[in-house]
Formats: C-alpha cells, sequence, structure tokens
C-alpha cells in the first residue's frame, strides 16, 4: 500500500473525504486511498506516541504474527504493547492480515488545517 492520511476535523469533513471517493469510484476512477481522521489535534498526539510510531515501523518492517512476539522483538512489556496495539488497531493504522500485524502504508502523512 501506499500512504495513509492522517486528517484533524470533523465528521462532515470525514463524509465529504468519503462522498469525494464515492463520486469519483462512480465516475470510473480508480480511488484507492486510506484515511483516518481525529476530532482533535490532542487526539491523534496522544495515538500517535513514540512508541506506538516505533511499534508500526517495526510492524512495516516485518509483520509479526501475535503481540508477544511484537513484546518480544521490540524489548517492551507486553502489556504496554497490547495497549498499544489496541489503540493502533481501533485508529486503523495496525490492521490482522492473515493472523499477522501488518502496517501496510510506506508513509503516514498528517494535514492539519489552520483555518
Amino acid at each position: 500500500m501506499g500512504k495513509m492520511q492522517l486528517h484533524v476535523g470533523t465528521p462532515a469533513d470525514m463524509g465529504g473525504r468519503f462522498a469525494g471517493a464515492w463520486n469519483r469510484a462512480a465516475a470510473g476512477e480508480q480511488v484507492n486511498e486510506t484515511h483516518v481522521t481525529f476530532l482533535d489535534v490532542q487526539t491523534m498526539l496522544d495515538t500517535l506516541t513514540p512508541k506506538r510510531l516505533e511499534l508500526l515501523r517495526h510492524v512495516h518492517r516485518q509483520a509479526v504474527g501475535n503481540v508477544r512476539e511484537l513484546a518480544q522483538a521490540l524489548g517492551r512489556d507486553y502489556k504496554n504493547v497490547h495497549g498499544d496495539v489496541a489503540i493502533l488497531e481501533a485508529a486503523g493504522l495496525l490492521v490482522r492480515d492473515g493472523g499477522k500485524l501488518t502496517a501496510p502504508w510506506s508513509e503516514i502523512q498528517a494535514t492539519l488545517a489552520v483555518a
């Protein structure tokens, strides 16, 4: 996969992106994009802690079978890694594919509007 696009915005912003992609697909255009929208900057920053970014990078390089294996590879406590995996999965940043945890995006791009 290409890049994951992160946004800070409202549910209406999410709906606008969805409707735009839907309309482009209906017009026959190939649509292959992945977006995650956070409702505020603080939630995005709380989700993307340095340890979680390290976890995402590791899983991007090498899919792992389970959280225990990931915790051992990172040299971190199982409970903390389990919590981080749950948060990243809920946000859509980690994916389970065939029983393995993956982070298929080569780039995560964040967009913050100032207006």
